[in-house]
């Protein structure tokens, strides 16, 4: 039976885990707390691959201190060699009397047997307290384990009138300074950032963080025919790049591309096959993906039901025009009632401009 005072704890190991600036994937985000007598003796925060685990850094911050406590983690604890030791080793090394954690970690090297390597061991173990929370923190993590894809956020800008740039197709700079900070702190928490061939010979992106903390994503585009020029931005903003080509694109062109980044052919065209391109990603380690469109991009994506989901900015600008680009093109719901419905809705004023996440339903049809 969850003790009152679980929830308080579990809220600050939710906190730690939330701490690290930046991605650790493909790890999972993961804080924890040890309690002896009433009183905190040690926490952690798992701070990115090649670093400690939360639980082996709250023990060794506890000392002698975690011999009879509580602890308090936000997913079950590992219980195989990988960078660093077991986690459930450590733990039943010091003493540990009672876990506390919401939910198993989907990894099929642990999946449950961290739980019950606890429990062989003697140790008190609790599952269920916050998983809500847990689910909703690592959402990412979780869905690559589950799926083997990346988590996807579709992103974009419109101005009141729906459309995402110009009828000339010119979209920068549509929001203000605070909204673009935020759209490369978005950046900077996902491992990599999409767009098609249509944007990046418009707008010419260079698909880096600037001006936030964080390191730049991988960066991929959507590219069919390889018309992406050798003198394009994000080839030469350094770090990693990958342009999914067509399989009938031309070998000199595939040769020169090359030189530059990481070229996959994938599928034929006009229009590439977006769930291998996520499958992909996905064997690269990608848990997160953002996906910056444009409109064509974002339609595919839409109606293929590959978007979990949406963060959008709305400018305080009229452009009009029936030959200006939506913000998502494509197919299309054949009416409202057929449309995705978006949950755990958020608005912020940033600057001028507002900004809107949510999370695509489940099971939306």
């Amino acid at each position: 039976m969850p003790l009152r005072e679980d929830a308080w704890y579990l809220a600050r190991a939710f906190e730690l885990a939330d701490q690290p600036v930046g991605r650790v994937s493909p790890n999972p985000r993961v804080g924890a707390v040890l309690v002896r007598d009433g009183a905190i003796v040690g926490e952690g925060a798992h701070l990115g691959p090649g670093t400690a685990h939360a639980e082996a850094a709250a023990i060794a911050a506890a000392k002698d201190l975690a011999r009879g406590a509580t602890l308090y983690v936000t997913l079950e604890p590992c219980c195989h060699y990988g960078h660093t030791p077991p986690c459930t080793q450590a733990i039943i090394a010091a003493g540990v009397r009672r876990v506390v954690a919401p939910i198993e970690d989907p990894n099929p090297q642990v999946s449950g047997k961290g739980f019950a390597e606890l429990r062989a061991a003697g140790i008190a173990v609790e599952v269920g307290s916050g998983a809500a929370q847990a689910i909703a923190q690592n959402a990412p993590y979780l869905h690559w384990r589950h799926t083997g894809r990346p988590f996807v956020t579709a992103k974009w800008a419109l101005s009141l009138g729906g459309q995402s740039a110009a009828r000339t197709g010119k979209s920068l700079y549509m929001t203000g300074p605070a909204a673009r900070e935020e759209a490369h702190r978005l950046r900077a928490a996902n491992d990599a950032v999409l767009v098609g061939i249509g944007t990046a010979l418009e707008d010419d992106p260079q698909l880096t963080v600037r001006d936030v903390p964080g390191t730049s994503p991988l960066r991929a585009v959507l590219d069919t025919e390889g018309r992406l020029p050798l003198s394009a931005r994000l080839l030469a903003a350094g770090g990693r790049t990958i342009v999914y080509v067509g399989r009938g694109i031309a070998e000199e062109r595939m040769k020169a591309l090359s030189g530059l980044a990481e070229v996959v052919p994938i599928g034929q065209g006009p229009r590439l096959p977006l769930l291998d391109v996520l499958e992909d990603l996905g064997r690269r380690d990608v848990t997160s993906l953002l996906v910056e469109g444009g409109a064509t991009v974002h339609g595919d994506f839409f109606d293929q039901r590959l978007v979990d989901r949406v963060a959008v900015f709305v400018a305080p600008l009229v452009l009009g025009g029936s030959a200006a680009p939506p913000g998502v093109a494509g197919l299309g719901a054949e009416s409202p009632a057929a449309g995705l419905r978006l949950t755990a809705r958020s608005w912020r004023i940033l600057g001028e401009d507002a900004y809107f996440t949510a999370s695509v339903e489940r099971g939306a049809k």
